[in-house]
């Protein structure tokens, strides 16, 4: 049984930082793409950054700069850290496991206060 449990959600101030985690079982870690999405209301889930299993990594134009995800194939987790955070990156943030099939998480809340 896949599961991809986030953490590290919360409230913080604009210009603030926070640090996601996503830990992974049932999955041979190592070989999956890991990305970050987020969805925010009224609005469709958007790719934030992905990491592939060498570690080459993308993000989204509006977190560039601003965000970086890694990941430590030894405890099977996925990072992303959220630095400068504006308003506008409220949402819920998903861990995502990718390698034909897709497996997602529960998500964890992010709100950014101005």
């Amino acid at each position: 049984q896949v599961q991809l449990v986030e953490s590290g959600g919360g409230l913080v101030q604009a210009g603030g930082s926070l640090r996601l985690s996503c830990a992974a079982s049932g999955i041979i870690f190592s070989i999956y793409m890991m990305g970050w999405y987020r969805q925010a209301p009224g609005k469709q889930r958007e790719l934030v950054a992905v990491i592939t299993s060498s570690s080459i990594t993308n993000y989204a134009e509006s977190v560039k700069g601003r965000f970086t995800i890694s990941r430590d194939n030894a405890k099977n987790t996925v990072y992303l850290q959220m630095n400068s955070l504006k308003p506008e990156d409220t949402a819920v943030y998903y861990c995502a496991a990718v390698r034909g099939d897709t497996y997602w998480g529960q998500g964890t809340q992010v709100t950014v206060s101005s």
